[in-house]
């Protein structure tokens, strides 16, 4: 199965949201507790997040949006 370039980049999203978390030592039910925010479904890479929800997410991990596009693209 080839994968489209948005399919990589979903992947590479979830991928990178999950070392963040790992980095973090944050669960994904901490971090919903924390932020209303279900990651599990973005971390599979079965649904796309919008901008306002990575602005959240890079919020809580208290990076900017430049820096989690800069690690996306060291994946």
């Amino acid at each position: 199965m080839i994968l489209s370039k948005y399919e990589i980049t979903l992947k590479k999203i979830a991928l990178c949201l999950k070392i963040l978390r790992d980095e973090y030592n944050i669960t994904l039910n901490d971090f919903y507790i924390d932020t209303g925010i279900h990651l599990a479904r973005i971390e599979q890479g079965k649904t796309n997040v919008t901008v306002f929800t990575l602005q959240k997410i890079c919020d809580y991990f208290n990076i900017t949006m430049l820096d989690f596009f800069i690690r996306l693209e060291q994946i």
